[in-house]
Order: structure tokens, then sequence, then C-alpha cells
């Protein structure tokens, strides 16, 4: 059967079939039969759930685009035969090419797939495979586990070869464990996860970064040494008193259209959601829909990303917290500027300029200053009042009471002129006063 000229039918008998066969093949090649790769196109063999519930997925969303050789299934596909066995176990006896296999194939098309794509997902199929046969763990999960560690502790290049080395020594002769530290960095970096290091003043004045402070030794604002000072009180040359590490954000929403099921999802706010006036998606809000009027080719393509960025911390910098974005800065001004050219979408199977549009910032009121630079403590502290916030400051605890909110009140509401109430003011053996300007404004 000609696998490229067909469609899959899934409420067909035929692809009934070949569902169940295939599931029966998986089931008898994983020993814990409720955590098996799903292969459908929502999942893309991510995740792993039972045979009941990857059936119910291949019904409802169909097999996963590029997912043509079974290699997380124990299969291990050539020109005649495929093996039922994944890559790190002895092939046992070959399994002609069935029908079955024909039916799962057809349920995807990879004839307009970009050579990018058709690589990103043979390395995800072979970082997914087990780290040794009976290992629940996958290489690309040891992999994070160990870099994550890495990066917490502040290990150096050299002791983590040490440590992968040793460890590799230890577990079975089949591991697929990184044997130093450049197999193990080119994994992530060929999943897209690649990340860059950039020398920091340690009080936070400056990023080394450029063609002038590269090749600095010291804080042009502090004169502090870029480099570490050990107990011995000398300068280590080369080794960065602090450094920050950036992972950039365009390569991760290339690849993030990479995926069919993720593609379709980044324009379901254009194509899909229910268009009635009610606030259901930010994209029914006055933000989003200004963003549209006053950019309209910017709104015409759907595939464009409108960004929020969440700022909180229990070490932030403060008010050098300017410092650090400074790299995401200039991704988001590319973004916004040029864009990024040739992004391959899996799910039109075609190019575009991708562009991306920063128009929230989520923080608390602490990080809200720092981040915009407003005032937020003493007497002028509201952001939204200004210079007509109301504020006294209680000796007794110490701190600011803002009031005047009944500002807010209708005009001629009776709480207006309770200022004893509200104010804390004592007004022994007087009357009521008549309504004043200073009451009008809530003073």
């Amino acid at each position: 059967m000609d696998k490229s000229s067909i469609k899959a039918d899934r409420d067909s008998l035929q692809y009934e079939i070949g569902v169940e066969n295939f599931l029966i093949f998986a089931e008898e090649n994983f020993k814990n039969p409720k955590k098996i790769p799903c292969p459908c196109a929502h999942c893309s063999n991510f995740k792993k759930f039972s045979v009941n519930i990857i059936r119910g997925h291949l019904y409802e969303s169909g097999f996963s685009l590029g997912y043509s050789d079974w290699i997380w299934h124990g299969e291990n596909h050539d020109n005649s035969t495929r093996s039922s066995v994944g890559s790190t176990c002895p092939p046992s006896k070959p399994i002609p090419i069935s029908e079955t296999f024909n039916m799962c194939e057809a349920a995807y098309s990879r004839e307009d797939c970009d050579k990018e794509s058709d690589n990103f997902e043979r390395f995800v199929a072979d970082a997914e495979q087990p780290l040794f046969e009976g290992s629940e763990c996958t290489k690309l999960e040891s992999v994070l586990k160990l870099h994550n560690w890495k990066a917490r502790f502040g290990v150096f290049d050299k002791a983590f070869t040490d440590l992968l080395q040793s460890v590799g020594s230890i577990l079975p002769k089949d591991n697929l464990l990184p044997s130093n530290m450049y197999e193990a960095k080119k994994t992530l970096t060929d999943l897209g996860l690649e990340y860059i290091k950039f020398h920091a003043c340690p009080n936070d004045c400056v990023l080394y970064r450029g063609p002038i402070l590269e090749s600095s030794s010291e804080c042009p604002k502090c004169h502090l040494s870029r480099w570490k000072v050990g107990k011995d009180g000398q300068v280590r040359v080369n080794v960065p008193a602090k450094v920050m590490w950036y992972f950039p954000i365009i390569p991760r929403f290339k690849r993030m259209f990479k995926s069919s099921s993720t593609a379709e999802l980044m324009s379901w706010h254009a194509n899909n959601r229910s268009k009635d006036g009610k606030m259901r998606h930010p994209s029914d809000s006055p933000s989003w829909r200004n963003v549209d009027c006053r950019w309209p080719e910017f709104g015409r393509e759907a595939r464009n990303i409108y960004l929020g960025l969440a700022a909180d911390g229990p070490q932030e910098p403060g008010n050098d917290i300017d410092v650090y974005p400074q790299p995401l800065i200039d991704n988001l001004k590319k973004l916004w500027e040029e864009g990024e050219p040739n992004v391959y979408d899996a799910h039109i199977k075609s190019f575009f300029t991708l562009k991306a549009i920063l128009m929230w910032t989520i923080n608390d009121f602490l990080g809200y200053g720092n981040l915009s630079g407003c005032v937020n403590k003493g007497y002028r502290a509201c952001p939204v009042c200004g210079d007509q916030t109301v504020a006294k400051y209680v000796s007794r605890s110490r701190k600011m009471s803002y009031q005047g909110h009944r500002r807010y009140l209708d005009l001629y509401h009776p709480y207006r002129r309770q200022r004893t109430a509200f104010n804390g003011e004592q007004e022994f053996g007087c009357a009521p006063e008549p309504l004043s300007g200073e009451e009008v404004l809530g003073k």
C-alpha cells in the first residue's frame, strides 16, 4: 500500500485493526504496560499512559507527524524489516513490514516537512530512549536532572565530566548516559535548550557583553574585579565572580512551531475561539485589541506571539534588575522590529516571519517598582493616585497609613462626613460640618 498517497480514516475498520495491532506490539515491548509513550499527535511520545488511554488518543488525534520509525516502541525500521526491540537491546527475530505498519503510518504525511523538523523529531526519539534496558528513566531526563544539579551547586565542567564517567561506570554497559560535559551539552543544545553565560559585576552594575566590556577585567562603574578573589586574596583570572545564565527565547519559539499540534494551538485564538463579546481569552481583552488596531500588519498574522513578563524572586537585585534583562530586551526588540525569518510551521507546512510583542508585566508591588522605576514607598506610593495619594505616617507603628478612600464614593454619600470613623480625627461636642471642598476630594 502506498502510504504517501493515503490519508487515514480513523473511523474505518482498517484503521481500527491497525491501531489494535500496534498497541499489542507496543505492550509486548514494555515491562510496565501503564507507562507506554503515547504516539498521538497531541502527546508526541512525550507522555506515557496505559494502552486504554493511548487507544482513545489515537482515535481522537491520530498518530504524531514525523513518527515513522517506531524506536520509542521497540522497533528498528530499515528497508525490508522491523525489529521488535529498541536500540539498546540485541535484535530479536525480524518482523516483516505488515499492513499494520502501513495503516499506522497513513495517519500522517512527511512529504512537506523541512529537514530541521525531521532532524528534531529523530533527535527527540533518540533522547527519549530508556537510559538502559529496563530503566524507567530516559536519556534526556537523566541528562536534565544531572545538569540541573550542576547549575544549582555551581559545579565546574571538569568535575561534571568526572561525575558522568563515575556514574556511567556503575550503570549497565549498554547505558546511554553521556560520557563527558561536551556530549551532555550537545544533547540539550540539539533539543533547543541552549544557553548563554554572561559574566556580571558582583555589585550588579553591568553585564560583560558587547565589544568593549567583553575584554574588560573590572567593572567600569564600581571598579570591582571581574574575576573571583580567593581566600588568600589572589585574583583568579578567567574565573568569573558572578555569572548570569540566559536561555534565548527565539530558539524556543521556533521549536514551538516544529510540533504540528503545538503549532495549531499557537493560532487557536484566531481560528477556534468563541467571539461573542465575552472575556474568554486574553485576545478578548482591550489591550490585545488595541495592539491589533494600532499595528494591523502585526495583528493580521495570527501566529505572532503576545507575551507577558512575570518577575518575582526571593533574592532579586532591586533597582539593579535593569542590568539582567538586557539580552532578553535585545531579543524582544529583534522580534518586534525585524522578526525571525524562515520559521517553519509544521501544521500549515510553510515558512513565515515570526514577530512578538511584550504586552503585559506580572509582578508583585515591589517588583512593579523595580521594573517600572515608579515610587512605591512613602507619601506618594500609589501608582494610580500619584501626587494625589492621601497618606499619613503613624508614629506608634512607624508605618505609613494610606487613606482617602472615601473620594471614590458618591458625592453626597454619608460616609464622606464621618472623618472620625475613617481618619481617627476626634470632634468632641461638634455638630456635623457641611461638606467642604477638601471633603469632596476625600482629604
